[in-house]
């Protein structure tokens, strides 16, 4: 499961209480945050204020949807979650562990490399 966001600006007629400042893509709004599966369909879909951190924002999606972790078996692999390097998977560990504490023996998280300069630019 490829995990992502997206900071966008809200409508204008949007309230005060559902938009926030994100200094990381300077965009007055909204975040969207993104859980796709390995064939890209939405698989998990949450809406945050875009001054909410990436952190927060998919410890609140993952816990909405905590229901379905806990559906899963033990005995099958653990779900992947690849995540950019926006994200800190210790402290998302920590925190989804005092919602969930068996949440780690079904989930994995993997950060996925940086690409170099060079294929940047190819």
């Amino acid at each position: 499961m490829m995990i992502d966001l997206q900071a966008v600006k809200n409508t204008c007629n949007a309230s005060l209480e559902s938009k926030g400042f994100c200094f990381y893509k300077s965009k007055n709004g909204i975040k969207r945050h993104l859980a796709v599966d390995t064939l890209g369909f939405p698989f998990f879909t949450h809406g945050t204020k875009a001054s909410v951190s990436d952190d927060a924002g998919l410890i609140e999606m993952l816990t909405l949807n905590i229901d379905y972790f806990k559906s899963k078996p033990l005995n099958i692999p653990k779900i992947i979650l690849l995540l950019d390097n926006g994200y800190h998977p210790e402290h998302l560990t920590k925190e989804l562990e005092k919602k969930y504490p068996e949440i780690m023996t079904k989930i994995k998280f993997e950060l996925s490399e940086k690409p170099s300069k060079a294929e940047k630019k190819a």
